[in-house]
């Protein structure tokens, strides 16, 4: 099976980022990782490509898959015959939300005088 050219618009410590990086290591796809979170060169190119603004966004040779977790890619990749199902673990979970897209946690601050 020939792997194609995969690009994939990502932030640095996003959950469905760091997902999508766990299924395309596990199924051993290269892949360029661009940061769209410090390059605002490959955020617009993510946005111009994709036609919004959402990540991550995954260019599978000529296909564009916009906003997507790992658990979409994955399937989306076996349906497409890209990689065959392999049930082996990753290491992070592969459909977790990126920190500012979750329940917001904090701790109240004091002030002394």
């Amino acid at each position: 099976m020939e792997k194609p050219k995969i690009i994939a618009y990502l932030k640095p410590h996003c959950g469905w980022s760091q997902g999508v990086r766990a299924v395309l290591r596990k199924y051993d796809l290269p892949f360029e990782d661009r940061d769209i979170w410090n390059d605002p060169r490959q955020r617009m190119e993510m946005i111009q490509k994709s036609g919004q603004e959402l990540s991550p966004c995954v260019e599978v040779g000529d296909k564009m898959l916009p906003d997507i977790s790992g658990e979409e890619l994955e399937a989306w990749l076996i349906k497409n015959n890209v990689t065959a199902k392999d049930h082996a673990p990753v290491d992070v979970p592969i459909n977790a939300p990126c920190a500012d897209h979750g329940e917001v946690t904090s701790t109240p601050i004091t002030l002394k005088r």
